[in-house]
């Protein structure tokens, strides 16, 4: 694992670029002993060597041009933001400062901040204060309520937030040159994608790699998409949104999926034809909440024929709530059709005869433009896109 010291990290950059420590040495005025020192330190932490010496100069061998590809892509992010706040933080700013602007951007308190890094108080605010310092401007501003980030400094503390995601996605790749495994797959999970697509798709790839770590986040949308940006997440699966919520995220349709009207065996509607509207009308439901592909998609049932949509409902997202309520009454459900399928097939559920083929909602993969998986996320992609139906 590479040490998250950013100078000797850009002093790396520098070398593979200039391909001589003396001109990297002049360059970022620091002896040349020093330089030698940090690389040979990074080569250290990294496993093997990064450069191949010879008389004409230091050039990457496979294991540095992995270590490059994630430094420049970090420093990348980083430096544009830097520089407008001032590029003197360029050498001068450390991890622990990075991680102190993060804890306390996104606690809005020092204590707080504090006591998610583990560190005394003073430690964070010493930090933070060095930056501003170094900046000549407030990155906070204090009021009574907290202490709130400015535009500059959330635009830093997102930078910062995904610079340390591809360090460690370096960690993970640096890991394989010597046949170990280091990282994790975290995954952002929908509904649909957690009652069929995942589960398939985890016990194939814990067939192939059982040590790997996965870890899987549910939650609304909304939630899964801001930690997908910054950098918690390392991809969604589920539903897609058209057109696609921002433009720093990417969408990948793996298939199309449909709603499905549900009832328990033996309701009233179940097994009728020709349904009408009103029909449905006459029933409470249970839905995903407002906002939801599934939810707009279900309205528009009604509206599309100027009726109404249902006013008696319960909103949940949850296929096993939706299941046990529908067996104990005579709501209806409404829910994607993959995603109910099961319930289904084991007469758990059954589905209504009403037409909604026409409602098409694509499903698939979404995340981070410019995101470079490790192999073993290209690995976990392939098996999703393989269950796929």
């Amino acid at each position: 694992m590479i040490s998250r010291n950013l100078r000797h990290l850009r002093l790396f950059a520098a070398v593979a670029d200039l391909k001589s420590l003396t001109l990297t040495s002049e360059k970022w005025h620091i002896s040349q002993p020093a330089v030698t020192q940090a690389m040979n330190k990074l080569e250290r932490e990294a496993g093997g060597a990064l450069f191949e010496r010879s008389r004409h100069g230091f050039f990457l061998t496979p294991r540095g041009e992995v270590l490059l590809r994630r430094v420049e892509a970090a420093f990348g992010l980083l430096d544009s933001v830097l520089s407008e706040i001032s590029p003197r933080l360029r050498m001068s700013l450390s991890y622990a400062q990075l991680q102190a602007l993060i804890a306390v951007s996104e606690s809005e308190n020092f204590t707080l901040a504090a006591r998610r890094l583990g560190l005394a108080q003073p430690t964070v605010h010493r930090a933070v204060t060095q930056i501003e310092q170094e900046a000549a401007r407030s990155l906070f501003e204090r009021t009574s309520f907290g202490i709130l980030p400015t535009r500059l400094c959330q635009a830093l503390a997102q930078a910062a937030r995904l610079a340390i995601y591809e360090f460690d996605q370096a960690d993970t790749e640096l890991a394989e040159f010597n046949g170990g495994e280091a990282g994790a797959i975290v995954i952002g999970a929908m509904p649909l994608a957690r009652s069929g697509i995942l589960p398939q798709a985890l016990a194939r790839f814990s067939a192939e790699r059982p040590t790997y770590p996965v870890r899987i986040h549910d939650g609304p949308y909304d939630e899964l998409l801001s930690a997908l940006r910054r950098g918690s997440i390392d991809f969604l699966v589920g539903a897609l949104r058209e057109p696609a919520p921002i433009g720093d995220v990417v969408q990948q349709r793996l298939f199309d999926d449909r709603l499905a009207l549900l009832a328990r065996p033996g309701h009233p509607l179940a097994g009728r034809t020709e349904l009408t509207a009103d029909d449905l009308l006459a029933f409470p439901w249970v839905v995903p909440r407002r906002g939801t592909p599934t939810r707009d998609q279900f309205e528009t049932l009604f509206t599309s024929q100027e009726k109404k949509a249902p006013e008696r409902l319960i909103e949940s997202g949850s296929l096993l709530l939706m299941r046990e309520l529908l067996n104990e009454s005579d709501h209806l459900g409404c829910l994607s059709r993959h995603q109910s399928q099961r319930e289904c097939d084991h007469g758990l559920l059954v589905t209504l005869t009403y037409p909604t083929d026409h409602l098409i909602r694509p499903i698939g993969l979404t995340c981070r433009e410019n995101w470079r998986p490790t192999n073993a996320q290209k690995r976990m992609l392939e098996l999703i896109a393989d269950v796929a139906p």
